[in-house]
């Protein structure tokens, strides 16, 4: 009975959520206390429970490295790079929840493999040739770094290069088909950064956001000319009118150590709205993640972003779309390096507000026992559908300590935090959490991936477990006492 009540009431809260879009709910699990201590390689906890989790949930192998490469009939992406070698990142969703798609953040050889849930069978979709190995690399039939990945409205997929190969995002525009008809281009509409969030606008059907992994990093807008033609259109940076740093410095340099980066802020063209170049770098520009104040090759977003004086941040990494209280759309992004996790309220298409959701000073599980965790590097962001945000920790604190996933509570939807709330916590050496998604279809499941754990390096760990990911199931969970 008692199960059947939790799974009712999970129920309600996440039915009622969907109708109205802007709802959050107050903490339904009891907290952790304390961030987990880190177990050795194929230890146990890496095998059976990655994560120390509270009550009541549930946590569920679907893959890892080692049993995709034991059966013949399933493959993977494996290229010599040691923990590194394959990778597993920001996992998407088909819009059925049947299939998952996980990019790999390989230095050179990267791609995208489906996983079928139903029948827990893994593919490769497809991959690159490996020449970004080669001396100088050659990335014409190469990528690298694939880290978001992101189905879209349309049906296709998008993968973006982060920290290696030239920035592209690539659109796979059959993910369903067999791996042999698989078809791919480059969007050239998409201006070259560091990719790690990329997000579609809820409210206009016509917008793309994205942001450029860089600690001088800047927030992306692209206006399509048609909805649903990713190929033309308008691109804008996001500058806070109040700054008045250096936008090509970094964001902790001594520039911009008092600059004002939040308040109200405006869109500012960096192309016409056929795409063409307003700035005199071209955005568009393939290039290595490099420091354009240092070389002249670096990925063209970069530049130009810096010479309309887009507001840079430290480290931006992934985003989630939602709405407010007050029905207006908004931006949550992880801002990595500065331990913080940044609101833009979209006003129109012209006008926003940036303020902070949540930093690492937030009260944390406020009117419940207290945890000693801290929130450090956040990365990763997962949005449920009844308006609940989760925050998503890079790699451990250190050698000894877990990255976390922390629960973000607003309850009153106004884009600030009350408290954050210790989710779960990792226990494997080497890891880091990511890709933390919810099932489109099931609104209490969502899968989390285990990323570069060192026993992906077989060198160093013969028959190790690798990256994997692993399902969650909220149905039970176990609701916590009354408020202190």
């Amino acid at each position: 009975m008692q199960r059947f009540l939790i799974s009712c009431f999970m129920t309600a809260l996440l039915t009622a959520s969907v109708k109205t879009s802007i709802a959050g709910t107050g903490l339904f699990f009891n907290p952790l206390t304390q961030s987990a201590a880190v177990a050795s390689s194929n230890h146990i906890n890496e095998l059976s429970s990655p994560w120390q989790i509270p009550v009541g949930l549930t946590q569920e192998n679907l893959l890892s490295l080692q049993e995709i490469e034991a059966d013949a009939s399933q493959s993977i992406i494996r290229v010599p790079s040691g923990n590194a070698s394959s990778m597993f990142d920001m996992i998407a969703y088909d819009d059925t929840g049947r299939f998952l798609f996980i990019p790999h953040e390989t230095p050179f050889g990267a791609g995208v493999s489906r996983h079928d849930i139903a029948n827990r069978t893994t593919v490769v979709l497809f991959q690159g040739d490996r020449g970004g190995a080669l001396d100088p690399p050659v990335w014409a039939n190469d990528y690298g770094a694939f880290d978001p990945a992101r189905y879209t409205p349309a049906g296709t997929l998008f993968l973006g290069e982060e920290w290696t190969a030239e920035g592209r995002i690539i659109e796979v525009m059959n993910p369903m088909a067999a791996p042999a008809d698989i078809q791919i281009r480059e969007l050239q509409s998409i201006a070259n950064v560091a990719h790690e969030g990329i997000n579609f606008s809820k409210q206009f059907d016509n917008t793309i956001y994205y942001i450029d992994e860089w600690n001088s990093g800047s927030l992306y807008k692209f206006v399509m000319t048609t909805p649903g033609d990713y190929t033309q259109g308008q691109t804008f940076v996001l500058a806070v009118t109040a700054f008045d740093g250096n936008a090509a410095d970094l964001w902790n340099d001594p520039s911009n150590e008092n600059a004002v980066r939040t308040g109200a802020a405006t869109w500012v063209a960096i192309t016409d709205a056929s795409g063409n170049p307003l700035t005199a770098a071209d955005p568009f520009r393939n290039g290595p993640t490099n420091d354009p104040r240092e070389n002249a090759d670096t990925r063209g977003g970069r530049v130009a972003a810096d010479e309309v004086n887009g507001t840079p941040y430290g480290r931006p990494e992934d985003m989630v779309v939602t709405a407010l209280a007050n029905g207006n759309e908004v931006l949550y992004i992880a801002i990595t390096s500065e331990r913080t996790i940044l609101s833009v309220e979209i006003l129109d298409d012209v006008n926003v507000n940036v303020g902070i959701l949540a930093t690492a000073d937030t009260p944390k599980n406020v009117g419940y026992p207290a945890t000693t965790g801290v929130l450090n590097s956040p990365d990763n962001l997962a949005l449920q559908a009844n308006g609940n945000v989760y925050i998503i920790e890079d790699a451990p604190n250190n050698s000894d300590i877990g990255g976390d996933i922390w629960f973000v509570r607003d309850i009153d939807n106004d884009g600030i935090a009350e408290s954050l709330d210790h989710f779960m916590s990792l226990q494997v050496d080497g890891a880091e959490s990511t890709g933390m998604i919810f099932n489109p279809a099931n609104a209490n499941e969502f899968v989390v991936a285990v990323q570069h754990p060192d026993s992906t390096d077989l060198a160093n760990v013969p028959e190790g477990f690798g990256d994997a990911v692993w399902m969650f199931d909220l149905t039970n969970v176990v609701p916590p006492p009354a408020a202190q």
